[in-house]
């Protein structure tokens, strides 16, 4: 009775959003980074401090059957376009394939069709260029570390910090370098809040995105000091985890690095009291996968860029005491591609009608039962049947195997009965499982074709809009993963605007070495015998160039070796 009541208030207010804007809501949207099921007391862990996480869960409708993508870009991309993420041309976390495109319609810009004002504060990591980066995809405000993590290889302000990169980092505040001091969740938080507080009186979406709990493991002191004598092998009514020493070191850590997210969430929430707007403000929390390392995840099987339920079922849980007076459950079937659609209701407007929505608002369809969803991840473009699965109803199926297998290769799971994916039972339902194989291979025919994946997003170089661009390694694409190797061979996927160029190649780990510079660009080849200066740099100036989409390609020749830049500073001049 009660969720029929709040139903019938939820419809009363949407006929009000769509009547008064006043009557629409605040939209925070908190996401974690590999924070996994089981990483937050509400889901069963007995000895993580979350309590600021645990009132916002018995406050919200607790969505218990929600699924992500496996690895982060692939959740986001799908998280703000409400598009599987294959759509979006992110098929990947680096190797050239965390670049959305530009064209997608994301939820700040829905909103913003309302004047809301928005901002993000953490992790974006769905491009770091001209025309991908926050600014240009719907946000007011930027405050973000660039590629996937701060101090990865692509993160070129924080990755010479080493094990130091969470603390004192250089972000980028609306596209410009800014020096911080402190630790990197308590500064995005900092950030968010005064968002908020600077927006009070108007209708605002904030995105607060941390990169914690996610590689490298750093954390304050005092939190690591919390849990440096737990035994995280038992941390729930369950049996025993056997972990290794290294995961017992690192289960501390993430716990320590939640507790501070934790921390940061409620003096986030503690504001809105304080401003008196809680009641008309919409929390969402949720995380973009499973996690990294092996530790408690209430049971589910698999990791971490797995399609099992430990690598792509998330904690999501939604707030909006205007509406939902208190907590409620509900199994019904939700995803990361729901997320616009239902904020999109919620606040009164209208999905963009010029491209297919993979989502539904869930609120309104909180009966819709019988959908599929399809889940993927590798290295490269999906390949059928390479850590694959699909879901329909209460059954899925799981292909980690080859394009020629049998039936019987495949594993199926009752997943309401088997949540914990244990039970196998592709021989006795073959027919069943050849039925979402079917099923399997229609995603896979329809989103393959998709535009932005057979021409992917390109970062576009020359404009008024950012000048400099810098190249990194997150955004390389080559003949296997690009990270942070010397000799691989690389690539950048531009578009350029007519004019000429300057070109600054950053090496490291380089001693003042000698050989030739190459440059290809398009079908042309520029050289230049040099010589790597104290900074790791070599230049090469006034270089024309004609408009037009190319593969920058740059190679430094020297000792019988072929070494790719760290990074590629290009300026119009």
């Amino acid at each position: 009775m009660k969720k029929i009541l709040a139903f019938i208030i939820f419809s009363c207010i949407l006929f009000s959003c769509n009547n008064k804007e006043i009557d629409r809501p605040n939209v925070i949207l908190i996401i974690t980074d590999d924070q996994g099921f089981g990483d937050i007391g509400y889901n069963g862990n007995t000895k993580i401090n979350t309590p600021n996480l645990d009132n916002l869960a018995n406050e919200s409708i607790r969505f218990n059957n929600f699924y992500v993508s496996p690895v982060c870009a692939p959740t986001r991309s799908s998280l703000m376009t409400g598009r599987y993420s294959l759509r979006t041309g992110v098929r990947d976390t680096y190797n050239g394939g965390a670049i959305m495109s530009s064209d997608e319609i994301t939820i700040p810009e829905v909103l913003k069709e309302a004047n809301y004002k928005t901002g993000i504060f953490g992790k974006w990591h769905l491009g770091d260029n001209y025309p991908s980066r926050p600014s240009d995809q719907g946000f007011d405000e930027s405050l973000i570390h660039l590629a996937g993590g701060i101090g990865q290889v692509g993160d070129i302000t924080n990755y010479f910090q080493g094990n130091k990169s969470y603390f004192d980092p250089i972000l980028w505040l609306n596209n410009k370098k800014k020096k911080y001091d402190g630790y990197c969740s308590d500064i995005f938080t900092n950030e968010a809040i005064n968002f908020v507080d600077k927006n009070k009186s108007e209708r605002f979406f904030c995105y607060l995105s941390f990169n914690a709990p996610h590689t490298p493991l750093q954390l304050p002191k005092k939190y690591y000091e919390m849990y440096k004598d737990l035994d995280p092998e038992k941390v729930s009514n369950q049996d025993k985890i056997i972990m290794s020493e290294k995961d017992i070191e690192d289960a501390k850590k993430v716990y320590g690095m939640v507790s501070n997210i934790d921390d940061n969430i409620g003096r986030l929430l503690k504001k809105l009291d304080e401003l008196g707007i809680s009641d008309n403000t919409i929390v969402i929390f949720m995380t973009d996968n499973g996690p990294q390392q092996r530790r408690y995840i209430s049971g589910l099987r698999g990791l971490k860029s797995d399609v099992y339920n430990g690598g792509i079922k998330v904690p999501f849980y939604l707030r909006y005491p205007r509406i939902f007076t208190e907590g409620q459950d509900t199994d019904v079937f939700s995803a990361h591609i729901d997320v616009l659609p239902t904020i999109s209701k919620l606040c009164g407007l209208n999905l963009p009608d010029n491209r297919i929505i993979d989502g539904i608002d869930l609120l309104s369809n909180i009966k819709k039962q019988n959908r599929s969803f399809f889940s993927y991840w590798t290295r490269r473009l999906p390949e059928l049947y390479n850590n694959v699965s699909v879901q329909k109803g209460d059954y899925k199926l799981v292909g980690n195997t080859d394009y020629n297998s049998p039936i019987t290769d495949f594993e199926l799971f009752d997943i309401t009965k088997d949540p914990y994916e244990k039970n196998n039972l592709i021989e006795i339902k073959k027919t069943k499982a050849s039925m979402l194989k079917i099923e399997m291979d229609s995603f896979y025919n329809n989103l393959i074709k998709s535009k932005n994946l057979i021409d992917q997003p390109r970062i576009i170089i020359g404009t008024e809009f950012e000048n400099p661009t810098i190249l990194n390694r997150n955004d390389a694409g080559g003949e296997r993963g690009i990270w942070a190797q010397n000799e691989i061979y690389g690539f950048w996927r531009i578009k350029m605007m007519e004019g000429k160029y300057n070109f600054k190649f950053k090496f490291i780990n380089i001693n003042q070495s000698s050989g030739e510079m190459l440059l290809e660009i398009g079908n042309k080849t520029f050289k230049k015998s040099s010589i790597v200066d104290n900074e790791g740099y070599i230049s090469m100036n006034d270089i024309n160039i004609n408009k037009g989409n190319y593969n920058i390609i740059p190679t430094f020749k020297t000792d019988r070796k072929n070494i790719l830049p760290f990074w590629i500073e290009v300026n119009k001049i």
